[in-house]
């Protein structure tokens, strides 16, 4: 009887059971996303929730921790620096783990591994039907991004004309007429003529 032992045992020596776990958590920490068996990733899913709450801890102590567990110094560093404080609100449940079904050659069940709220973006491959209707969507954006930038810079260019039209006309409406500038002349005349005398 197996009364409180917990974990698999994953036909591996206790050794290299360890190292597998460190190296799924290091590769989920690095990439945020990683695809292996259903079993491996719930043992892996338990050290990485651990490890999540020392980086929320942030202290020394909590970093030696988690350094027994991840070698790559890169790693360690993102886990504290970003993964940690993006979960301070979160009591807990930082990974979840996505079921896609049997592996093509053995028939192991795969499950995707990821961290909650991450960046990691899934790869999904179009089928020939789907990329061909998605290039005719993006054609058909272009087009008419195409067209509205025309009628934006045709409607531009007529407030433009109109602009320096009614500019026009007000540089003509502030211009002196021309008998101010004749007053202005008998002014300057009759100034030299008072000098002169």
């Amino acid at each position: 009887m197996r009364h409180n032992v917990s974990g698999r045992k994953l036909n591996r020596t206790p050794a290299h059971r360890k190292a597998l776990y460190r190296n799924l958590v290091t590769a989920l920490f690095k990439n945020e996303r990683i695809t292996t068996t259903v079993p491996k990733a719930k043992e892996a899913r338990s050290l990485a929730e651990k490890l999540i709450t020392f980086a929320k801890a942030g202290d020394l102590h909590s970093r030696r921790q988690a350094a027994r567990k991840i070698y790559e110094p890169g790693v360690l560093q993102k886990l504290f620096e970003e993964i940690g404080p993006r979960y301070t609100e979160r009591p807990g449940g930082y990974t979840r783990i996505m079921r896609l079904g049997p592996r093509k050659g053995d028939n192991a069940e795969l499950a995707i591994l990821e961290l909650v709220d991450g960046k990691a973006k899934p790869t999904v491959k179009d089928s020939a039907k789907r990329s061909r209707a998605r290039r005719i969507l993006k054609a058909e954006e272009k087009a008419e991004a195409k067209a509205a930038l025309i009628e934006a810079s045709q409607d531009v260019s007529a407030e433009t004309v109109e602009e320096t039209a009614d500019e026009t006309v007000e540089a003509a409406a502030e211009t002196p007429i021309a008998e101010e500038t004749d007053e202005t002349a008998t002014d300057v005349v009759d100034d030299v003529e008072k000098k002169e005398d």
